[in-house]
């Protein structure tokens, strides 16, 4: 079987709004890589705590969100390493690597387990 046809065959949806041209585009706002290390712990505490990402979220420059790592660093919230880490994802994929900006009252509005 030819690689067409066994597309058509596995994904014949997809196929079908190929031909049609009536596929759909969705925006990704940003991509959170170190997601690992937050999402693990969130789900263990009884009282919402934002760690270094929630803080970054909220930030509108990157000198801002520079400045939350170097406080976060010299309060030992975070360690030299992960400092590092963070400050290199923000140089190479910029502020809303990490997400979407939160706004102010954003707990309020769709709750501490949510995005």
């Amino acid at each position: 079987m030819s690689e067409d046809g066994e597309f058509r065959k596995e994904f014949p949806t997809l196929n079908r709004e190929l031909k049609e041209n009536t596929t759909k585009t969705y925006r990704i706002d940003g991509v959170r890589t170190m997601s690992e290390e937050s999402e693990s712990t969130k789900s263990e505490k009884s009282a919402f705590e934002p760690d270094v990402v929630d803080y970054i979220r909220r930030c509108d420059t990157m000198s801002q969100a520079m400045e939350i790592v170097e406080f976060l660093l010299k309060q030992n919230e975070i360690t030299s390493p992960q400092a590092k880490e963070i400050k290199s994802q923000l140089n190479t994929e910029g502020l809303r690597s990490f997400g979407a900006k939160k706004e102010k009252d954003h707990y309020l509005h769709h709750g501490v387990g949510e995005e």
